[in-house]
C-alpha cells in the first residue's frame, strides 16, 4: 500500500510539473489590435467640414483690408481648391495637393510676418466659428506654421 502511494504521489508531482513546463513554454497569446486614433483630417469632419472652413476662411481674408490687396487677382476657385487640397493632404486625408510650390506662388509678393500673422488671426476667427476645439486647432497651426519661411519674404 505504501508503495502505490509513493508513486501515486510520484505521478501526480510528474503531471503538476509537466503542466507547469507546459504553461511556461507556450507562446503569448496574441496582442490585442490597438484601435488607431483619428487623424486630424477626421477630427476636423473630413473634406466637407475642411471645404466649408476654407470658404468662411477665403471671405475673411477677402473682407481683411490687411491683407486683401494679395488675393485682389487671385482665381478663387483654385485658390479654394489648392488650401482644400493641402489641409486635406496635411491633416492625413486622402486629397493631395497638386499646386506649385509655396515659395513659387508667395515669390515677389513681400509678405511680412504681419501680413502672415493677419492670415493666422483670420483664420482661428473661422476656425471658432465652426467651434473647432482648441487641440485641432493647435494641430492645425502647428501643420501649416511652418510655411511660414517659405511665404513671408520671399
Amino acid at each position: 500500500m505504501k508503495r502505490s502511494w509513493i508513486t501515486s504521489f510520484a505521478a501526480l508531482a510528474a503531471a503538476m510539473t509537466l503542466s507547469a513546463c507546459a504553461n511556461m513554454m507556450a507562446p503569448p497569446p496574441p496582442p490585442v489590435a490597438a484601435v488607431p486614433a483619428p487623424s486630424l483630417y477626421q477630427r476636423l469632419g473630413g473634406q466637407p467640414a475642411i471645404v466649408a472652413v476654407v470658404d468662411d476662411f477665403v471671405g475673411n481674408v477677402a473682407g481683411d483690408p490687411r491683407i486683401n490687396r494679395f488675393f485682389a487677382r487671385a482665381n478663387v476657385p483654385r485658390l479654394k481648391q489648392g488650401l482644400v487640397d493641402q489641409i486635406c493632404q496635411a491633416t492625413g486625408g486622402p486629397c493631395v495637393y497638386k499646386g506649385p510650390p509655396m515659395e513659387v506662388v508667395h515669390r515677389g509678393m513681400r509678405i511680412t510676418d504681419a501680413d502672415f500673422n493677419a492670415l493666422v488671426e483670420d483664420l482661428v476667427r473661422t476656425l471658432n466659428k465652426f467651434k473647432v476645439p482648441p487641440r485641432e486647432q493647435q494641430e492645425l497651426l502647428g501643420i501649416l506654421g511652418p510655411l511660414k519661411p517659405t511665404i513671408v519674404g520671399v
